[in-house]
């Protein structure tokens, strides 16, 4: 191809009128982004934020429907003072301009006080520890209760003048007490804990009873150990002992009878 012919097709009507479309489009295009970004920000446009604290909910609904904004409920909290769906704090806050389409984010007032968890602080932690425990958790904590004890040392906590456990429930606003050991022990703390219990029992005496008192006669031997008969052939009669016996044999270093 020729550069005369080159030339002559770039000149051609086909390849300008692309050319110009491409250009026109490119335009609409920068164009339709330029106003169609404002219409859909609001460029320009600001709403006055209303200050609903404080008012209850349904009220405040309304009356950001008429600003034309939206309002979302974020958080609950609990003021006593205050009643139930009441409006506790909003963001952004009353005054504030923004553009309608921005969204109000309220915390509203719970009707009671949320309940915690009461921890395992008793007999294992020391003043100092439980305070920061039970602040950390949400507690409100009171001036200590000193009894006698090891020093700061929790001894047990009371909620309303009520002893509570660990994993007793209790509310929020309660005040907590705790009952501390002042560094002290009275002689009754410690009196009997480690001293056994006995019971007093009557022990009955009782004699040795005997069913039979026996009398044992002596009977004369010879230098074998035979028996000495009488004339008559019979054994020979014996002395009856002293006195009753319990029917042990006779003591060899008694005197033996003479013939």
């Amino acid at each position: 191809m020729t550069a005369r012919e080159f030339f002559h097709k770039f000149n051609s009507t086909y390849v300008w009128g692309n050319i110009l479309a491409i250009v026109i489009l490119v335009l609409l295009l920068a164009i339709g982004v330029r106003f169609g970004l404002d219409f859909y920000t609001h460029h320009g446009e600001s709403i006055v934020v209303p200050d609903v604290v404080h008012k209850q909910y349904d009220e405040a609904v309304d009356i950001m429907d008429k600003m034309g904004l939206t309002i979302e409920v974020t958080d609950t909290g609990y003021v006593k003072e205050l009643p139930p769906d009441c409006i506790l704090e909003q963001s952004p806050a009353g005054g504030k301009r923004i553009k309608s389409t921005h969204v109000i984010y309220v915390t509203v007032n719970a009707a009671s006080a949320p309940s915690l968890v009461i921890p395992d602080i008793i007999d294992n932690n020391s003043l100092r520890e439980a305070q920061a425990q039970l602040l950390s958790m949400g507690f409100k904590v009171g001036e200590p209760e000193y009894i006698p004890g090891e020093k700061d040392w929790i001894y047990g906590i009371l909620v309303n003048g009520r002893h509570v456990q660990a994993g007793d429930r209790v509310p929020s606003d309660a005040v907590i007490v705790l009952q501390v050991g002042d560094g002290t022990r009275e002689i009754s703390d410690t009196a009997g804990l480690n001293e056994p219990q006995y019971e007093d029992v009557e022990v009955e005496e009782k004699m040795p009873k005997y069913d039979e008192v026996e009398e044992y006669v002596e009977v004369p031997v010879d230098e074998n150990g035979n028996e000495i008969k009488d004339e008559r052939g019979k054994p020979g009669a014996g002395r009856p002992a002293s006195g009753p016996s319990s029917g042990l044999p006779a003591d060899p270093s008694s005197p033996k009878p003479t013939e």
